[in-house]
């Protein structure tokens, strides 16, 4: 796992920018805090910040080979899972390696196969190659887009970066924001390729760019195909065990300490039982983790999205798959900490309005990653299989919208309730959703003879793995990557990805419950209160402290010279959620504070030029 940048200019010679490749590259380091590297040839510069997991000597990147056409050079983040295959293959067809990295099975595929290699690849990834021998950038990035990928065409070529903290230090690349990007910011949707910085786009999963001297093209080398599923329930859930087994056993190589992300739901337990149990059989343990907060689980008060605290669960699997486990415990101060919400803001490069949920997350990663590099999470299972409260919703399947935006205005608040009224009129946030959502439901196939329930189940689901999973994947690689941990998301392996997609929505929940097909694929290794646990979604501090401390800052920022936060945001609804005397301890009563204060941190810490107009 790493952090990758670089710049191709084909109308002049960077070997004299190397103090602008310098920058970007450093700004890559929390990314990859164990080496940096840069490498520059004509019109082409790489920069590399490296977090060594497999090979730790061999691995050094920017990683080139000489061949008579020209030189081939590479920079790479991620994790090949199949390299050892592609290695022996590669092997056959006349390659010689010199070491043991994954990095240096994907340069020689790429010579062997050019950017078809990507087909090949099984894992998560973002790696860009220059081919002197053609002299074009080729930039590719995994299926389910696990790994960040940006870049901003130039005039003569492209500047690119793993996050796009690396393209604004390159001077070509403005700080600007215009109304699209205010409206990116502003709903709970991930268009696919849009970036919110002016100028700058990612790099769409599943998609191959090729930028040479006439501008970028793209490939789409994979996307979820619509297929009939003709296994029956059994078979369908010996395929699911069979596949999970592979993906974990892949996902725990590594040559650093690894450990699993436990929250006591469904696809944690699952994830962990399965990796402490193929651990257990080369006589190892795993180590585990789970957020807590303090007081959370004597005072725990539930709500319509969680009904029982985690802490229970969670010990009740540690008991049962044997890990070495460790609860880390979280109190309101740090939580509500400035300086930690400014590293949160640096670590996303936008103010995404998580709250305490981001914070959380950055400190629960810190804390493990003083003792393990890499950690395996159930990340994107409610995704794959069906979680989700909105694909049992009626109102949320009926919904003529992303079902997600049906179910989470009434548990976490409204995400644009907050803006002042003419911008909002200005930005008309529903016109832009709507028209996201025609464009998202337009490509998705329909089987002969699929009824009107399993389409709509279909397009729910399709939804959830091409736009609402973006927003997590990126969530946990930027607070992941902030302290230089990286986490591993089995549950998005492509093969698994596909096969569950197509499997039809009776049998994914043919117990009337949600996620029936993980559930009885991993029964075996599961306590019997998870297997019988309700889905909750990952915790929130209930402690009111936490909002009595968003209260005060938001006095302070109120109190003071006029912040430009004002000119986004509606002053005296911030002023009235300041001064609320109620208990302010749900996540819909902080939303305006905790949206306020991190977009003031942004206006802080970014300075962006914003075109309202």
């Amino acid at each position: 796992m790493c952090g990758i940048t670089g710049w191709v200019s084909f109308d002049r010679d960077l070997t004299a920018e190397a103090t602008t490749l310098h920058a970007m590259t450093e700004t890559m380091a929390c990314r990859g805090p164990d080496d940096r590297g840069t490498w520059t040839e004509g019109p082409a510069a790489l920069g590399h910040r490296r977090l060594a997991i497999i090979d730790l000597p061999g691995g050094r990147q920017p990683m080139s080979l000489p061949t008579p056409e020209g030189t081939v050079a590479l920079v790479y983040s991620g994790e090949t899972y199949n390299f050892t295959e592609l290695r022996r293959e590669l092997t056959g067809r006349g390659h010689r390696f010199t070491t043991d990295s994954d990095t240096e099975v994907v340069l020689h595929g790429y010579l062997e196969w050019g950017d078809a290699v990507a087909e090949r690849l099984n894992g998560m990834y973002a790696f860009a190659v220059w081919d002197g021998r053609h002299g074009k950038l080729v930039m590719i990035r995994d299926r389910m887009g696990i790994k960040p990928f940006y870049y901003h065409p130039t005039l003569d070529g492209v500047v690119f970066g793993s996050e796009p903290k690396a393209v604004l230090a390159n001077p070509l690349a403005r700080r600007r924001v215009t109304p699209d990007g205010l409206r990116e910011l502003f709903v709970m949707v991930k268009t696919p390729g849009h970036a919110v910085w002016d100028g700058m786009r990612e790099v769409e999963p599943g998609t191959v760019v090729t930028v040479d001297r006439s501008g970028p093209s793209t490939r789409v080398y994979w996307r979820l195909e619509t297929r009939p599923h003709t296994d029956d329930r059994d078979t369908t859930v010996s395929t699911v065990r069979s596949l999970l087994d592979d993906i974990v056993r892949r996902q725990l190589v590594a040559d650093v300490p690894r450990c699993t992300l436990l929250s006591g739901g469904l696809d944690s337990s699952a994830m962990t039982a399965l990796a402490a149990r193929q651990l257990g059989e080369q006589g190892e343990k795993v180590r585990s983790f789970a957020v807590d907060f303090v007081g959370r689980t004597e005072h725990f008060v539930a709500d319509e999205l969680r009904g029982t605290p985690d802490t229970p669960f969670v010990h009740d699997v540690a008991r049962l798959a044997g890990t070495d486990h460790q609860d880390i415990v979280l109190d309101s101060e740090a939580l509500a900490d400035p300086a930690v919400r400014e590293q949160v803001i640096r670590a996303r490069d936008l103010p995404a309005g998580f709250g305490d949920m981001d914070a959380s997350l950055l400190l629960l990663f810190r804390a493990i990653r003083e003792k393990s590099t890499v950690a395996l999470s159930g990340e994107s299972a409610d995704e794959v299989f069906g979680g989700y409260l909105q694909f049992f919703d009626e109102e949320a399947r009926r919904a003529d919208t992303f079902p997600w935006l049906a179910t989470m205005g009434r548990h976490f608040g409204e995400d644009a309730g907050v803006l002042r009224g003419d911008l909002a009129r200005t930005l008309d946030l529903e016109a832009y959703v709507a028209d996201g959502y025609r464009s998202a439901v337009a490509g998705i196939d329909r089987l002969d003879g699929e009824s009107d329930l399993e389409y709509r189940m279909r397009q729910i689901s399709h939804l959830h793995l091409t736009r609402f999973v973006r927003m997590l994947l990126d969530r946990k690689d930027r607070m992941s990557m902030a302290v230089g941990l990286e986490v591993r998301v089995p549950f998005c392996d492509h093969r698994l990805v596909d096969y569950v997609y197509n499997a039809p929505w009776a049998l994914k929940s043919f117990d009337g419950r949600e996620k029936s097909l993980l559930r009885e694929a991993t029964a075996d290794v599961l306590p019997r209160s998870v297997y019988e646990r309700v889905k909750s979604p990952y915790p929130s501090t209930q402690d009111p402290r936490y909002a009595r401390a968003l209260q005060e800052q938001a006095r302070d920022l109120l109190a003071g010279p006029g912040h430009q936060v004002f000119d986004l945001v509606d002053r005296r609804r911030v002023r009235a959620a300041a001064e609320r005397t109620e208990p302010v301890s749900t996540q819909a009563s902080r939303r305006d504070l905790e949206r306020t204060l991190d977009l003031a941190a942004w206006l802080d810490l970014y300075t962006p030029e914003l075109a309202l107009g």
